[in-house]
């Protein structure tokens, strides 16, 4: 049995209303929900909030929402985990488990169906606790510089005069979806293992948003991305 898990909270302080701002014409948390059907690859497809309105729209999207979200848990405070965890009890709670499970965020538009189903194939067939999409830094952190005062300064010194090309590619998450194991999760209280994997996306593939200016971006390359 396999589960996706949209947590989406109602309180957002950055973007007000964020979860099912309209983007593109239809609320974002949308997105992942018809991602998520269209993939084929879950039992069931439920919105964890504290929110009615939320609850509401994540329904008419073919979204189940069985129970409310804690209070403890709808606050600035609780991490994915958290969430995760208090989902998959109140499942059990309810006499349901699940192998497999995968958190998708409700502000990931650019989640399709084929790089879920190809995660959860890299999940089942090559044993790892769980596995999610990364991208590449364009720029290389290892010359980064940081600030001293009013001063800038290499915040690693010893790769001032290294090439690029000759320094170790590092990527970063992507803030889409995690498809984990839900017993390691459970055991672990952790997404991120020894026994982790990555799939590696394009800049064009996502993008976080965290600001109004993030959300014009978004929309724009998700525009021109559909014209590809």
């Amino acid at each position: 049995m396999t589960i996706a898990i949209i947590p989406a909270r109602g309180g957002s302080k950055r973007i007000p209303r964020k979860n099912i701002k309209n983007f593109l014409g239809k609320p974002i948390i949308a997105y992942s929900i018809e991602a998520a059907i269209e993939s084929k690859l879950f039992d069931e497809v439920m919105v964890s909030t504290d929110d009615v309105e939320i609850a509401e729209i994540a329904r008419s999207c073919g979204a189940k929402v069985p129970f409310a979200r804690s209070e403890k848990n709808a606050n600035d405070f609780a991490t994915t985990v958290d969430v995760l965890v208090e989902v998959l009890e109140s499942y059990k709670a309810r006499n349901q488990t699940f192998e497999t499970a995968c958190c998708i965020y409700p502000t990931a538009p650019f989640v399709s169906a084929e790089i879920l189903q190809k995660s959860h194939q890299m999940l089942l067939n090559e044993g790892f606790d769980s596995v999610y999409p990364i991208q590449r830094f364009s720029f290389p952190p290892q010359r980064g510089v940081v600030f001293e005062g009013k001063k800038i300064s290499w915040h690693n010194p010893e790769n001032a005069q290294v090439r690029s090309q000759d320094l170790t590619p590092i990527y970063h998450d992507a803030g889409q979806f995690y498809f984990f194991k839900t017993e390691k999760l459970l055991q672990n209280r952790s997404i991120l293992t020894e026994n982790t994997s990555g799939i590696v996306i394009s800049e064009m593939d996502a993008h976080d948003i965290d600001s109004e200016e993030d959300w014009a971006v978004a929309e724009f390359k998700y525009s021109i991305k559909s014209k590809l």
